[in-house]
């Protein structure tokens, strides 16, 4: 029985290699390209240069760093989601505020895998008008958006006729564990009505539809049939 459903998960991978393979669907606050935006704004070249030794800290106590080592108040605006932030030590000599964010927009760059693909991260303050003494700054934190997760009823009766719950269980489970997926759905099987019960986001949640869907291949057509329904009512 174990063989046939290692067959059986290696044919559900396939099915799932295109999804897990391309970026998701649902929308993403932020960039899914390696490319770092920095200000394109005109600069001043007479802006005050400044030695900083910043310790680290969150985004308003660099402001404070930089208009103590400036002499200069630095007009900034930080969101509220982003205030507690921690920020990196920095020690710069003879810098400007522009040159000090894009470095900082650099240095906080990297690459953040998510369900459905690779997303570029970073964040520092930019800047819309000319880039001056007295310009505006906001503080600006690219990330991928949290996707809700969902909860899908999967009814296992037609498939219990052939195999033990563990053994498509597991074979879920591995499925998950052979993709490297460190937060996978939760999985739970209801005895009273056959249900397996699963809580995820919607990409992952996908590879138990192609389990099931493989699963019914090795039985007798009526079979096939019911659990193809089953398959079917779980996604609506």
């Amino acid at each position: 029985m174990k063989k046939i459903i290692i067959t059986l998960l290696s044919a559900a991978l396939l099915a799932t290699t295109a999804v897990f393979g391309q970026p998701a669907r649902q929308p993403f606050q932020g960039t899914p390209t390696a490319t770092v935006t920095q200000n394109v704004a005109p600069l001043d070249p007479n802006l005050v240069q400044f030695d900083l030794n910043f310790p680290g800290g969150t985004p308003r106590q660099l402001v404070e760093a930089i208009e103590k080592a400036s002499s200069k108040p630095l007009n900034a605006v930080i969101p509220d989601e982003d205030a507690d932030l921690h920020l990196p030590p920095l020690k710069m000599r003879a810098v400007n505020v522009a040159e000090l964010f894009a470095a900082l927009s650099q240095a906080s760059s990297k690459q953040i895998n998510v369900s459905g693909g690779t997303y570029n991260s970073s964040y520092s303050f930019q800047t819309s008008s000319e880039i001056n003494d007295n310009s505006v700054w906001w503080f600006q934190h690219f990330k991928p958006a949290i996707t809700e997760p969902e909860c899908r009823f999967y009814q296992l009766a037609p498939y219990l006729e052939t195999y033990k719950v563990e053994d498509i269980t597991t074979a879920i489970q591995t499925g998950w564990k052979m993709l490297g997926e460190k937060n996978p759905p939760t999985i739970s099987f209801h005895k009273d009505t056959k249900l397996l019960i699963a809580v995820g986001e919607r990409s992952k949640l996908q590879l138990i539809d192609s389990v099931l869907q493989q699963l019914a291949q090795g039985k007798p057509q009526p079979a096939r049939e019911a659990a193809a329904k089953s398959s079917e009512g779980a996604k609506k």
